[in-house]
């Protein structure tokens, strides 16, 4: 027996920790130890049934997790090896990670970079992760330090959080936005040169505006998204991850037309394994531990559905990790 945290729909839909046994793991040929999971806006989504992202019932939550290979029958991995699960439709389609135990399918996994604990690599998490993948984007489309400033969107956010502080440690002049004004001295701690509030982005805008980012992370779409295409430089680029402020892009062709703005769009799902083995190689070299463990908050599996109440009302700052074992 082990414990995991079960969404249900009987006919009504119920969250809950309890006890399952080996029976309830789906398919796959990796079984892993989870030590640590993470709640990630997805997770939030489905664990508040806000959303409908869960597509089969019952369902163990959890897009992401750490551990360590308890059983394999995939060429790739053998008992003892450190692993980390990112997306995959986890936690939606198929049981996922916010359990002491997890059955996955090996293609999905990556190996544990030495460089973190599997605390850490959830307190990175999805969030952090496709935060990373935003900067390889920019990266491609040939954006630089020293290029100019750097807008990063819903920043005290986990993608955001971490964004700002890989972007700052890269040499980059990054640029805050917020609706949380208490948290300013956390921006700057995590390398922000500037916060502005994001009431300047939210708000229906013009299809053209004054020139001021020489790149944008977002996490946050609909009008902020469109007001920041509208805010980019010549031949700048904005890469698009997140959908908090809602789905939707009240945009017009102008800035892609006139200014040769580039939209990047960022699927941290689906993304194939190179890629994905070299967003966390740069996420060990270019992550300082320390900014890392400054916007991570703890909690037991047990005290995972109340914090992810908590993050889908906004009131929390950076990244939960969930300590799965006992």
């Amino acid at each position: 027996m082990f414990k995991a945290l079960v969404l249900d729909k009987t006919p009504d839909f119920l969250a809950s920790v309890r006890e399952v046994d080996d029976s309830f793991l789906p398919e796959g040929d990796v079984t892993i130890g989870v030590e640590y999971s993470t709640l990630n806006y997805k997770d939030g989504l489905g664990i508040t049934n806000r959303s409908p992202v869960v597509r089969s019932w019952p369902m163990v939550a959890g897009i992401d997790g750490s551990g360590t290979v308890t059983a394999s029958s995939h060429p790739a991995w053998k008992v003892g090896d450190a692993v980390v699960h990112n997306g995959f439709g986890v936690g939606e389609t198929h049981k996922g990670c916010l359990a002491e135990r997890a059955r996955l399918k090996g293609d999905w996994l990556v190996r544990r970079p030495e460089a973190f604990s599997a605390r850490q690599a959830m307190a990175i998490g999805t969030a952090g992760y496709t935060a990373m993948l935003c900067v390889l984007a920019l990266e491609r489309h040939g954006v630089r330090a020293g290029d100019g400033e750097v807008l990063v969107t819903g920043a005290t956010g986990g993608v955001g959080s971490v964004a700002v502080a890989l972007l700052a440690k890269l040499g980059h002049t990054v640029v805050a936005a917020t609706g949380k004004v208490n948290e300013v001295g956390y921006l700057q701690s995590l390398g922000a040169t500037r916060v502005i509030d994001r009431a300047e982005l939210s708000a229906p805008g013009k299809p053209l505006q004054k020139e001021r980012w020489a790149a944008v992370v977002d996490a946050v779409g609909s009008h902020t998204l469109a007001n920041a295409c509208a805010q980019t430089r010549y031949g700048g680029a904005v890469a698009a991850c997140g959908l908090a402020q809602g789905f939707d892009f009240p945009a017009t062709v102008m800035p892609f037309i006139l200014r040769a703005v580039a939209l990047l769009g960022v699927d941290s799902v689906m993304a194939p394994r190179a890629l994905r083995e070299q967003a966390w190689a740069r996420l060990a070299t270019d992550l300082d531990p320390a900014l890392l463990e400054s916007m991570t908050t703890e909690v037991p599996l047990s005290g995972a559905i109340e914090a992810a109440q908590r993050l889908m009302d906004g009131s929390v700052r950076g990244r939960i990790v969930v300590r799965t074992q006992a």
